[in-house]
């Protein structure tokens, strides 16, 4: 064989898996087939999302400087001047990685490849021509794409992406957003904040999948008192250029808006590893793997946004160092046991209020029959949250109601996406409410919200 570990992929669960594999001694490849060089986080992702999301955030802020005693009359923004600035940074992170994966303890080839056999891939490559190379192991880091529903018109309609809203140097004046997840709601955010009338279409009852519904809904009440329209439980019935038809509550509705934004989701990008010459499974649109990131070909993994369950970098990342290390021990003739920890996974969304999520939710404790107690705080009475004027939201802990050991936290509300470690580090430890209750917290900060549900937990 060329190599003991051919990575496709040079995004974050490829670069860590290359990384790991290289320094457990594997002669490693990492394939990347992107006109760019960076993957999803870094080029169309958390990266430049959060870089726009910054200048709407400091926007909002001159809005509403009236509130704090201040005055910020004729305020305006250049849209050219913020997507320019998100263009340099987000070409520094591309160009470090870049300089990582070419300078790596590993060989890197720009090219797609497609498997021949289950050890072997057919690679072409960028520079023009084809070259044919094979492997011990394989990890699958190929990421996602847009993916664009099935819904009468929305082909024709030419909808913008999120990859078109990262690089729109004209914000319209409206826009419809279709979808009410992460990226959905933190481009209708962005776009809010700037002045643009939102719209947002989402068929499911609740804002964002998978949070309990008491967390959703504060984002939702947000949304409308900013004066956006919203609409939930509804059923797209078609998209014309400029327009969304849709059904709620047995009514035909008709929106019109100078754009619309298919936020609906994305999918695997799997289509040109030709999967089958490998005998890989699929489940769904993902490919399956087993918590050893290992696909139905147990030398042949899988790392990422390609397999899920969870589409975010840290898992990624972390899915990635896994697959490395068990191939590593495949080689030496041992049993892969690393397995992924899921217990601990972490979800934030970077509207206005931010969401953040670890552990177990409501939904999941109810689901697996698991006897919890839950207790809540709201920020609407909390120092330090009354002082910055940022009152939408609460804290929220889940406990094991026998050992009040820690097994979920939740918080919506300002600087979720920092708070919630708190609780990321308590769980990492198994602490219990008692024990969380009583770590120190100086006043007054948004951290000691924590300590009114672990006191009545504990």
């Amino acid at each position: 064989m060329d190599y003991d570990f051919a990575i496709i992929g040079g995004g974050s669960a490829g670069y860590a898996a290359a990384r790991t594999a290289a320094g457990l001694g594997l002669k490693t490849i990492v394939i990347e087939g992107g006109r760019e060089v960076g993957g999803l986080c870094i080029l169309r992702g958390c990266m430049p999302s959060k870089t726009l999301i910054e200048s709407a955030n400091r926007y909002l802020t001159l809005r509403r400087a009236e509130e704090f005693g201040l005055k910020a009359e004729g305020i305006s923004f250049n849209a050219e001047q913020i997507i320019a600035r998100k263009r340099r940074l987000i070409g520094e992170f591309a160009d470090y990685r870049r300089e990582q994966l070419e300078t790596g303890k590993f060989e890197f080839l720009r090219g797609t490849a497609t498997f021949v056999d289950a050890h072997t891939v057919e690679v072409t490559k960028m520079e023009g021509g084809k070259t044919t190379l094979t492997a011990k192991s394989f990890l699958l880091a190929t990421g996602s794409e847009n993916s664009s529903p099935d819904i009468p018109g929305i082909a024709e309609a030419k909808c913008l992406t999120s990859d078109d809203i990262l690089d729109l140097e004209k914000i319209p004046a409206s826009v419809i957003v279709l979808g009410a997840g992460p990226v959905a709601l933190e481009l209708a955010h962005y776009m809010e904040a700037l002045g643009t009338k939102v719209t947002v279409i989402q068929r499911s009852e609740h804002f964002l999948r998978g949070v309990d519904p008491d967390v959703a809904d504060v984002v939702e009440t947000a949304f409308r008192e900013r004066g956006m329209e919203v609409y939930t439980s509804t059923k797209l019935l078609r998209v014309d250029p400029g327009v969304v038809v849709f059904e709620k509550d047995g009514q035909e509705i008709r929106v019109e808006a100078k754009a619309i934004l298919n936020g609906l989701g994305r999918k695997p990008r799997v289509s040109k590893l030709n999967l089958d010459a490998a005998c890989v499974r699929m489940r769904g649109a993902f490919i399956e793997t087993n918590n050893r990131q290992q696909t139905s070909t147990g030398h042949i993994f899988a790392a990422g946004d390609c397999c899920g369950p969870f589409e975010v970098v840290h898992v990624a990342i972390t899915q990635g160092e896994v697959a490395a290390q068990n191939a590593a021990s495949l080689l030496k003739g041992e049993e892969a046991a690393k397995e992924m920890d899921y217990r601990l996974k972490l979800y934030a969304v970077f509207t206005e209020p931010q969401v953040a999520v670890v552990g177990m939710t409501e939904e999941e404790a109810k689901e697996k029959k698991i006897d919890y107690l839950a207790a809540s705080y709201p920020f609407n009475d909390h120092g330090k949250s009354l002082v910055m004027g940022e009152t939408h939201g609460f804290v929220k802990l889940l406990a094991d109601r026998e050992t009040r050991e820690i097994i979920g936290g939740a918080v919506v509300g300002p600087h979720a996406s920092d708070l919630i470690h708190e609780v990321v580090v308590a769980m990492q430890f198994h602490a219990t409410a008692s024990q969380f209750a009583a770590i120190p917290h100086y006043h007054p900060t948004l951290s000691e919200i924590w300590t009114y549900p672990a006191e009545d937990l504990a």
